[in-house]
Order: structure tokens, then C-alpha cells, then sequence
């Protein structure tokens, strides 16, 4: 998205970037927040309300970030149950009373909204909660509200604009308030870098959780598809979807995605977790996983320059903490699936999302993508008055989930990514982890990755990518959270109207 065309969405308000005031739980984490509970010096309602309080104060005033679609009216009478049984001496885990948020294409059936941005889903309840908000809930989470994202979560129209929805309007990035927030998962990643939620939970299909986390100076962990549950999540496409967590730190996303992870019977593919991960997940970073590790390049020539020093610098941190950096070259093969993937996404989407606004009722108004279009159509000014829905218009083109097509581009997709791709290097190489190339990749493969904030672009935040095979979360977790610990490099952001004032 051009700089000048988030800047004429934003507009001018008259606010002007001084000192913000200061928050109480400014970089707070989860385990220092439990501390204090633990002693009897905090609440989960004292916390809950502070929250609300610096969301009304930094996002629907000052800088108007304009990162929350929705609050939850019933956040401080959850939170005031979940300080009741901690009275009792029941704390539930590492999330008891913390402040969460979610993106808006997680289905809550509580007074909430569920959405993905779009007014064609306005009053349309879930019949149950995603079962990832089940897992959130049970884990003592307060659940703060929803956040906004880029509408149908950036796969409805072609040229489409980064962190805008028709029912939530822009999102603007936290550090320089007219430049691209990313998307799709905007709203959860700029709370999370605003201190407007302790946590967020974001949606990924192709970057959505890895793009807005690294401009918006934050981490973000896209787990192996399967490791969390995508039952109750709008879809865009099964093969590549996943939610994962969006945080301050490696440490708070591990806690998050310790909690999320589970083996659900509405979706099939979380029977491939394998049973002691969840666990594991939970289990403190160990300190110095750097050392000896064996992380593999990969080489991007058509990278900027700016992209190559960073990444420079990023190794040979790396190399000081110990780790054996092997040159791998270009990765083979992922830019001539790039086709593949859209034709896998756009046959997806149909049969997903039909299957999704069947699960609301016959009563329901939208009762398919073809609807879905159809009220877009109608509502011209609303919906589309910045792009169209070309991709949706594709994807009711589309035949069924048995198509050759289908399957070929499926399977074309797997191959390069997974073992002509991430797999094949890695045994190759005998590697714990790939750097460099993109999140892509990883995404098209369903294969975990993390970013971890490294420093300040120009005049963005900058991410140090981590990604490798199937189910390597723990390995991802231990080698982010030590690069981490080595550069410490996320800064709060302040705000700023544009570029050209700092």
C-alpha cells in the first residue's frame, strides 16, 4: 500500500505526536504480570481495566490508531470471575487474567461480532466458539475484544489496502501513523506494539501474522498447520491457514502457543500434533540455544540492499552467539509455484467459506460466497471503495475440491515447498533452522516460523526471520528467544504522523 494513499485515509486530524502519557503496564509480560498477581498486588480486573482504559485513550482518541473493531462488554466480568477463583486458590495457568486480543475472523459466541471486517457478516452469530477461543478461555484469558484486519483477510480483491476493513475502517501503524501497517493480521499486531493487550491472536495464510509483526515491531509465530485449530476461523484456504500467537516477546508468544495448541475433532488436521508438544511448548526457553546450532541461508537476489546489510548484521550476531552459518544459495522451486498457491487459495476459499455461513443457520442472510459478492455488489460505497473483489469473483468460479486442477496445484505446492524445498535442505545441510528468503515459503509449506524485532528500517521496524520443518516450534522458540536476549531491539513506538517529522 503507497504511503500517499494510507495518507489521505488518514487524514488530519489536528492531533500532534507529544509524549505519550505513561502506561503502568508499558512492556509488561506474562510472567511479570502473574507476579504481581501471585502477590497480591494486581488484579486481573485492575489489569483488564487498565487496558480498556489505554485502548480509549490511544486508540479511539490520540493517535487514533484505530487497531480494536470491537471491546467485549463482558471483559471485566470475566475478569472479575477469574480473580474470584484465584481467591480460591485456583489459577488456571500462565494466561489467568490476562488481557487478550483477537482477530476478527475468530468466531466468539458471546455478544461479540464475528466478522473478518466485513458488514456482510453484521449480526451473523456463530453457533459456538472457535476452538481456539475454547482453549484461550479454559486457559484463564480475558478476552479484551476484537481486532480489526485487513477485510476477508486480505483475499477478496486485487491492489487490496493493508489494515482496512469496511466495518472498521484503517488501521494505521503505531510507529509512523500514515505508512503501511501490513496485514492481515493489522489490528493484532499494532495493539500488541501499542500496549493496547497484553497479547494478540492472529490469522496466517500467506504472511498475515509475519508481515504485520515485523513493521510493527513485535513478535510474531506462524505454527505448523495443524498445531492449532482452525475450527470456527473464516477461512481463506484449509491447506495453508493457521492462527498463531502476536506478542512482546518470545517468551509470551510460547506461553500463547502452548495454550492454543490442541488436538480438536472438527479439524482433522490437528490430529497430526504430536502429543508431547503442547507440553513441551510450556516448558521455560532454554539460554544459549544459538550455540552450535547449524542455520542455513537462504539467498534472495532480487533482495534490497537495505534487506541484504540487515541480514548481514543479523549473522553475524548469530555467528557471535556461536551458531555454524551455512550458505545454502537460492532456495529452489517456490517462485514457480506461485501460481499454484493462488489456484489452491481461490478453490479453497469457496468451499471454506460456504462451509463456514452454512454453520450460522438457515436464518442466516449470507448463506454463501455467492451472497457474500452479491452484497458487496450492492453496497458499492461501503465495501469497495478502495478495491474491488476480483479474487472472490475467481474463486466462485471455481469447481469443486475434486477437480485435477485442484489437486495437481495442491500437490505442486507441497512438493517444492516441502521436499524438493525446506526439507530438502535441511537434510541436506543438517540444519536446526533457515534464515533469509521470506516467510513465503514456509507459509506455502505450512511449516512453523518466527520473527523477532531487529532494530528500526527507515522508518519502520525491521524483523529477523526464523523458520524450518514441520513441527520444530520448540527449536524456532529456543533460537528466536536467544537472538532475542542478544539485540533486545524492540523499541515502543511513538507515534509519529509521518515520516518526514522525526
Amino acid at each position: 500500500m503507497r504511503s500517499v494513499i494510507l495518507g489521505f485515509l488518514v487524514g488530519w486530524s489536528g492531533w500532534l505526536p507529544v509524549a505519550a502519557q505513561p502506561f503502568a503496564f508499558a512492556e509488561a509480560t506474562i510472567d511479570g504480570l502473574q507476579a504481581r498477581m501471585a502477590a497480591g498486588t494486581l488484579t486481573a480486573r485492575e489489569l483488564t481495566a487498565a487496558y480498556l482504559a489505554r485502548i480509549e485513550n490511544v486508540d479511539k482518541a490520540g493517535p487514533k490508531l484505530n487497531a480494536i473493531i470491537e471491546l467485549n462488554p463482558d471483559a471485566l466480568v470475566i475478569a472479575d470471575r477469574l480473580d474470584a477463583e484465584r481467591k480460591m486458590g485456583c489459577v488456571r495457568g500462565p494466561l489467568h487474567g490476562i488481557p487478550v486480543l483477537i482477530k476478527d475472523n475468530i468466531a466468539t459466541a458471546d455478544k461479540m461480532d464475528t466478522t473478518a471486517g466485513s458488514l456482510a457478516l453484521v449480526g451473523l452469530k456463530p453457533p459456538r466458539d472457535a476452538y481456539l477461543v475454547t482453549r484461550l478461555r479454559l486457559a484463564g484469558a480475558v478476552l479484551l475484544g476484537k481486532a480489526n484486519l485487513s477485510e476477508w483477510a486480505n483475499f477478496r480483491g486485487e491492489r487490496s489496502v493493508s489494515g482496512w476493513s469496511g466495518r472498521g475502517g484503517q488501521t494505521r501503524n503505531p510507529y509512523v501513523l500514515d505508512r503501511n501497517p501490513s496485514g492481515s493480521s493489522s489490528g493484532s499486531a499494532v495493539a500488541v506494539s501499542a500496549n493496547l493487550c497484553v497479547v494478540a491472536i492472529g490469522t496466517e495464510t500467506n504472511g498475515s501474522i509475519i508481515s504485520p509483526s515485523m513493521v510493527c515491531g513485535v513478535v510474531g509465530f506462524k505454527p505448523t498447520v495443524g498445531l492449532v485449530s482452525r475450527s470456527g476461523v473464516i477461512p481463506i484456504a484449509a491447506t495453508f491457514d493457521t492462527a498463531g500467537p502476536i506478542a512482546r516477546t518470545v517468551r509470551d508468544a510460547a506461553l500463547v502457543l502452548a495454550a492454543l495448541a490442541g488436538v480438536d475433532e472438527r479439524d482433522a488436521v490437528t490430529r497430526n500434533l504430536p502429543a508431547d508438544l503442547p507440553g513441551k511448548l510450556a516448558l521455560p526457553l532454554p539460554a544459549g540455544a544459538l550455540k552450535g546450532a547449524r542455520v542455513g541461508v537462504i539467498r534472495n537476489p532480487s533482495a534490497r540492499r537495505d534487506s541484504d546489510a540487515g541480514m548481514a548484521v543479523g549473522l553475524d550476531v548469530l555467528r557471535a552467539a556461536g551458531a555454524e552459518i551455512i550458505d545454502v544459495g537460492e532456495l529452489p522451486g517456490p517462485a514457480s509455484a506461485g501460481a499454484a498457491r493462488i489456484d489452491v487459495m481461490l478453490y479453497e476459499m469457496k468451499a471454506g467459506i460456504n462451509a463456514y455461513l452454512a454453520e450460522l443457520g438457515p436464518a442466516a442472510s449470507m448463506q454463501s460466497l455467492a451472497d457474500v459478492i452479491k452484497f458487496n455488489d450492492e453496497r458499492w460505497a461501503q465495501e469497495q471503495p478502495l478495491f474491488g473483489q476480483q479474487y472472490f469473483t475467481r474463486s466462485q468460479a471455481k469447481g469443486p475440491l475434486t477437480e485435477p486442477a485442484y489437486l495437481d496445484a495442491r500437490d505442486k505446492c507441497w512438493r517444492v515447498a516441502r521436499g524438493e524445498g525446506i526439507d530438502a535442505l535441511m537434510d541436506t545441510h543438517r540444519l536446526d533452522a533457515l534464515v533469509g528468503g521470506g516467510a513465503g515459503v514456509a507459509a506455502m509449506a505450512g511449516y512453523p516460523s518466527v520473527i523477532v524485532p531487529f532494530g528500526m528500517g527507515s522508518p519502520l521496524p525491521t524483523g529477523f526471520l526464523f523458520y524450518g520443518r514441520a513441527w520444530s516450534e520448540v527449536k524456532l522458540l529456543a533460537l528466536a528467544a536467544d537472538f532475542e536476549a542478544r539485540t533486545r531491539a524492540r523499541r515502543e513506538p511513538t507515534f509519529l504522523p509521518s515520516a518526514e517529522t522525526k
